[in-house]
């Protein structure tokens, strides 16, 4: 089930280039997107990380992530890219409208 902080298909193509690559011996459970998912989740609403819904990966997994890559400075060219494509659209749309003008 998607929430207004799930990615969208267009975030993740600019998103998952961005993440490390690691070599893993089995494939893991929970895919990286669901993972973000989770993570946004959570930083959209403020809850505890405990409080994510069940529908998305255990908080537990959840968190680990978040603090591994926070730590390894993967976060920030994520929210960066992000932050840079919605610049983007609204200068193009303030520029498509001559009233922003």
């Amino acid at each position: 089930m998607p929430y207004s902080s799930s990615l969208t298909d267009k975030e993740w193509e600019i998103i998952e280039p961005l993440l490390p690559q690691k070599k893993r011996t089995r494939p893991p459970k929970w895919s990286k997107r669901q993972i973000l998912d989770g993570i946004f989740y959570q930083l959209k609403n403020g809850c505890n990380w405990c409080d994510l819904p069940r529908d998305l990966p255990p908080y537990s997994t959840v968190f680990w992530h978040y603090k591994h890559w926070r730590a390894e400075g993967v976060l920030e060219p994520i929210m960066t890219a992000l932050h840079g494509k919605v610049r983007e659209s609204v200068k193009k749309n303030t520029m498509d409208n001559p009233a922003h003008h």
